[in-house]
Formats: C-alpha cells, sequence, structure tokens
C-alpha cells in the first residue's frame, strides 16, 4: 500500500517553490501525494517565520492533524523550525523537526518511518549549518513555476530574523542556474518566476550579478516570460531597469520592498537606502514602463515610528506613483534589534495605521487599474476552473477572467481591458 504524505505551505513564494520541490522527491520514491486535509501517514508543515501570526498559524495546523489523524507523523520544516526548534519538538504530535540546512533530507527521515517508530527531532539547527544551496522550482500543474535562484541575507534589518533562519547570501553560479531554467522549460511551463530571500543579491558570492543572469535567461528557447519578484531598492540597478524595458520576455512588474516612507524610520530599521533613492526607481521605471506595475511592501508600527513618522510616510506613499501597497504590521521578534528601541506604539494605533495604509493601497490600486482601460495586453492563462471561469494575469501583472476554455489553458492571448469588476478585468474570448 502506497504511503500517503500532506503539504501544507506557510509563508512566501520561496517556500512554495521549495515545498514542490521537496514533494516530488516523494512522489518519486513511491509516496502519494494528499490534500492536507485528507487522512495521511505523514504531515509536512513548511513554515515561516516572519511573524508571530505566523507561527500562531502552524501551531493550529499542527492541532488540527493531530485531532484528525492521531497516528500520523507530523513533521515541521522551514525558518520556524529554524529559529525555535526546540519549542516546536515540545508541542504534543510533533514527531520531527528539521531546519532549513536539512529538511531537503527530509524523505531519508521519513522513508523508513512505521507507527511504532519514535521520531525525536534532529540536532538542534544552527545558523552555521546554512552554507549549501539548493535550487529549487515548482511545478505542480501550474502554467507558472516559482524557480528559487538565491538563498539567504546579509542585511541583518533590525525588524527581521530572516537571516538567522536563512543563513547568508548564496546562489548558484549563472551557468548551473540557467541548466535548471531549462528543467523547467521541460514541463511546458511558460512564465518563471524568479524568488529568493534576496536576488537583488544573486552573484555576491561568485563575483557574478543578478543583472547577468537576468541577461543569460532571456536567450532560453521555451521560456516566453520572466516575472522578477522582490528587489531591494539599492540593488534595483539603472541597468536591470533598462533591460525589463527593453526585453520582451521581462514582464513589466516590480516588487520593491519600501518598508517606511520616511527616512528616519528606515534609518532605525537598519535599512540601506533613503526615500530619494526609493523615488528615483519609480521616476526611472515610469519614464521607461509607463504601464508597469509597482508593488511595494510597507511595515506600520515600527517601535520608533511616531504619529508624526507616520503621517509622514503615509504622504511620501501618497506622492508616489506606485500600483499597490503591501501592509505589514509590525510584529516583535526575538533575537532583533528593534527590541533595544524604547518607544512601542500602542496596538490600536498599529490597527488605525494599517487601515489607513490598506486603504490608500486601495485608491492606487483603483487608479492603476482605471489608467489600463481601454489597453491591448498579453493575458496567459490558468488552468483552474472556478465556477465556470478561468483566471490569467497580463505581462503588468493585471488579473483577467474569461469563461473556461480547455483550450486557452497554458495559453498566452491578447485581449483588451474594458469591464473592470472588483479588481478583476471581465474579457469575452
Amino acid at each position: 500500500m502506497l504511503r500517503k504524505i500532506a503539504f501544507h505551505t506557510l509563508g512566501c513564494k520561496l517556500n512554495f517553490s521549495e515545498t514542490s520541490d521537496i514533494s516530488r522527491s516523494f512522489s518519486e520514491k513511491g509516496f502519494e501525494i494528499v490534500d492536507f486535509s485528507s487522512q495521511a501517514d505523514f504531515y509536512v508543515i513548511n513554515s515561516c517565520s516572519v511573524t508571530k501570526k505566523a507561527e500562531k498559524k502552524c501551531k493550529s495546523l499542527i492541532n488540527q492533524v493531530v485531532k484528525r489523524s492521531p497516528d500520523a507523523c507530523v513533521a515541521v520544516i522551514g525558518c520556524f523550525s529554524q529559529i525555535n526548534s526546540e519549542e516546536l519538538s515540545k508541542i504534543p504530535g510533533v514527531g520531527l523537526v528539521l531546519g532549513n540546512a536539512e529538511k531537503f533530507n527530509l524523505l531519508e527521515h521519513l522513508r523508513d518511518f512505521n507507527s511504532s517508530s519514535k521520531i525525536i527531532p534532529v540536532k538542534k539547527p544552527e545558523y552555521k549549518d546554512l552554507t549549501e544551496f539548493n535550487p529549487t522550482y515548482s511545478i505542480d500543474g501550474r502554467t507558472r513555476s516559482f524557480f528559487k535562484i538565491q538563498d539567504g541575507c546579509d542585511y541583518f534589518c533590525a525588524y527581521c530574523t530572516i537571516p538567522l533562519a536563512r543563513g547568508k547570501s548564496r546562489s548558484n553560479t549563472i551557468e548551473e542556474t540557467i541548466k535548471v531554467a531549462e528543467e523547467i522549460t521541460k514541463a511546458d511551463i511558460k512564465e518563471i518566476v524568479l524568488t529568493g530571500v534576496n536576488i537583488g543579491d544573486f552573484g555576491k558570492n561568485n563575483g557574478e550579478s543578478f543583472y547577468g543572469l537576468l541577461n543569460e535567461l532571456v536567450k532560453i528557447q521555451g521560456i516566453e516570460r520572466v516575472r522578477i519578484s522582490s528587489v531591494e531598492p539599492d540593488l534595483l540597478s539603472d541597468e536591470i531597469i533598462e533591460l525589463v524595458a527593453s526585453n520582451e520576455k521581462l514582464m513589466p512588474h516590480f516588487h520593491i520592498p519600501l518598508q517606511a516612507g520616511c527616512n528616519e524610520v528606515l534609518k532605525d530599521m537598519g535599512r540601506r537606502y533613503v526615500t530619494e533613492l526609493f523615488s528615483s526607481r519609480i521616476d526611472k521605471i515610469r519614464m521607461l514602463i509607463p504601464h508597469a506595475c509597482i508593488a511595494i511592501d510597507l511595515i506600520v508600527g515600527f517601535p520608533s515610528e511616531s504619529e508624526a513618522l507616520f503621517e509622514k510616510s503615509l504622504k511620501f506613499i501618497e506622492q508616489s506613483d506606485v500600483s499597490y501597497v503591501h501592509v505589514f504590521t509590525y510584529s516583535e521578534r526575538d533575537s532583533t534589534r528593534a527590541l533595544n528601541i524604547k518607544e512601542r506604539v500602542a496596538g490600536k494605533d498599529k490597527s488605525s495605521r494599517s487601515k489607513r495604509m490598506h486603504e490608500l493601497s486601495e485608491l492606487k490600486q483603483r487608479e492603476f487599474y482605471f489608467n489600463n482601460i481601454g489597453r491591448k495586453e498579453k493575458v496567459l492563462w490558468e488552468k483552474e476552473n472556478i465556477k465556470g471561469f478561468m483566471y490569467g494575469f497580463t505581462e503588468n501583472y493585471i488579473k483577467v477572467k474569461t469563461k473556461f476554455d480547455d483550450k486557452l489553458v497554458n495559453q498566452i492571448t491578447e485581449v483588451v481591458l474594458s469591464d473592470l469588476d472588483e479588481g478583476v478585468f471581465n474579457v469575452i474570448m
């Protein structure tokens, strides 16, 4: 009888890419991959440690699984495991805890498991162990593949534990990365989304660059779209923006982790730029690619963010030509420098600021959509049939839907953006 295993991913697209890669190794060895809500012999949670909310969600999932399948083995892997392995190992029902260095050996740990086995957590994950780079990518029947090209981070921002969870910035060579990208094309994937912790740092450990990688990726036959995920403002160079503007394979979509809209808070956060540099990046993009999608990340409620500084940040975002904002509420993390800041923002003030920034984001997004009405855009259609409709994304990351047609799956077609309905454009094919 095939042993059944279920996976659940918390957090970022990087985690999703890694989960997909790990699950394929089990499928290749005869395991049956089932939905996380189904009965299984093993449940694997790829965890996140960015916020307390993510850690709470992980614990909730563990409890749900233990109640539903008390005899199953629950394995927790990833960032939460790396940061708090001892805490996780004490939760009833958890059989295995693997940090980020060891998680790619999950198959070896679970292959010989039986119900009478007593699995105990592997040695406590150590930061110094996070030196290897494992390229991963998702396929999973999708039209897009999330392709991990870089791992780790050397920035050590005051609020963030990711360098502790992921280690130093590292990546493969351009040559090795291209080989993996060519593997992805064999799965008839039309779009590759480049993911990592700090992808702008690609090549730092071997004298190469992210710009150099992009130059080579667009030469691969079979890749029709390359989409760039989050790039730090100080690493988003003029030459990268110019390359995106000049090459039709590179999608006009930028995701920039600004994090604060005033220099005082950026300094306390330990960020490596000022708002003036960010503005110059936006101006450059808009000059060369007027209809590009520009998304930003922003944290509200950072300890030193006074009401006046929040208002300053809000005004800066209002005046910035961005498409929308991913708003995060500051979450205290152990072992971070932000804990040493004496000031604190009250919970009600955090909530109020989050609400106002979300409202501004909605205004920005509506403006972005309205500015695209009447434009011709190319859409890559995805395979899911949702209540008779299928969805896809334009090159500049606008969501579009039409009546489901199996012939359109994984195809790129040109549409006119005209009928906007609650953030999605309806088109007739």
